[in-house]
């Protein structure tokens, strides 16, 4: 049946899932390091075979700042990708073991992880540790190690398997969902993705968006639907989970949570979560092209110093109260709200919308009238 999620499925929704598509799940990535070397990895250059870690959108290096973006966007569990997790298992262990002790044994816990550096020992001290869901990715170029699944199956928590669905590889895919029946709780299958970093590989073996506006690859969508129903009496539970899925519901909902905790005392927040606000930019820092560079390269504590001088200043000038006028270390501007920064003179000023993720991307930039040929 067709989900109200944009997605169909059989059966019912994993419980990594149904967090997931409320929004409430932060996804962490453990490292950039894999073995698998997928061509349709869909994952950024900054990401890909880098061991580094993010916690959605924010790069971290301890647990603490984790911790920190999960409270932020209200979560109610982790997703924990890759790469591959099992590169940096005593990584990821310390991150289940303190995300557990910080929120509970009731905070759901899931992981993806190819097969090729799974045993019986590593996916025991996963399960130990307190990981409630394993989702494998299965090569669908090669059986070899699709029966390591079974070692999954000495633990009890729950065990799927997560694949693209990829045009061409039907036959392959129907002898997974084949060896897969009554080995797994759940099997989701996603919709070939193209991003930046895939997209040459992916039309080097030839595929191709399905229209204008969607990152779906063409025939993924119907394929996806062909094996959803030879699954559906195989597996209990399959959920065929779309790219729209992933942008207007997922993201949408992690997106208000966290405007909800992030938003200051003058922002506005509109019905999807985005924040409007009024800026206030140093002629330096003013917004153009490669702003964000200039923002990274200025000496962030001269910087710092002038907009401290010009945040007195305006609350002088305005008399109004103090929390009414931040400065953004981030982004080395002032915020305000949107009736105060029209009155404003003599300054760079703005109404700005912006996503209240971690790298506050801009969604649009409205110079006040003096300023927009600046």
């Amino acid at each position: 049946m067709k989900t109200k999620y944009f997605s169909y499925k059989a059966g019912n929704l994993a419980k990594g899932c149904q967090l997931c598509v409320q929004g409430r799940k932060t996804v962490l990535f453990i490292t950039g390091l894999c073995a698998a070397r997928c061509f349709f990895c869909p994952i950024s250059d900054q990401k890909r075979n880098k061991d580094v870690i993010y916690a959605n959108e924010k790069p971290i290096k301890k647990v603490a700042e984790l911790i920190e973006e999960a409270k932020l966007c209200s979560s109610k569990g982790v997703g924990i990708t890759g790469g591959d997790p099992l590169v940096r298992l005593n990584r990821t262990i310390s991150y289940i073991k303190a995300l557990k002790k910080k929120f509970g044994k009731k905070f759901h816990i899931h992981l993806y992880t190819p097969f090729n550096l799974v045993t019986k020992d590593k996916l025991g001290k996963l399960y130990k540790a307190g990981l409630d869901e394993i989702r494998f990715h299965a090569d669908l170029y090669s059986n070899k190690l699709w029966p390591r699944i079974e070692l999954a199956a000495k633990f009890n928590w729950d065990v799927g398997v997560e694949i693209p669905v990829i045009p061409g590889r039907e036959k392959i895919t129907k002898e997974l969902i084949d060896f897969l029946a009554g080995k797994v709780k759940f099997l989701n299958l996603n919709e070939l993705e193209i991003s930046d970093t895939n997209a040459n590989k992916l039309l080097q073996h030839g595929f191709k968006p399905k229209n204008r506006i969607s990152y779906g690859v063409k025939g993924s969508q119907e394929l996806a639907l062909k094996l959803l129903k030879y699954a559906q009496n195989k597996i209990k539970n399959v959920h065929y989970c779309t790219t729209t899925l992933k942008d207007k519901v997922q993201l949408a909902n992690r997106i208000k949570h966290r405007a909800k905790n992030v938003a200051q005392a003058f922002d506005r927040i509109t019905s999807e979560g985005i924040l409007v606000r009024g800026a206030i930019y140093l002629p330096e820092l003013k917004p153009s092209f490669g702003y964000r560079k200039k923002v990274e390269r200025a000496n962030k504590e001269v910087m710092l110093r002038k907009l401290a001088k010009l945040r007195t200043n305006i609350i002088k000038q305005h008399n109004i109260p103090a929390n009414m006028v931040i400065v953004d270390k981030q982004r080395l501007r002032l915020l305000t709200s949107e009736k105060l920064v029209k009155k404003i003179r003599g300054q760079i000023t703005a109404i700005v919308k912006e996503y209240p993720t971690y790298d506050i991307f801009e969604i649009e930039i409205d110079f006040l009238e003096k300023y927009k040929n600046i």
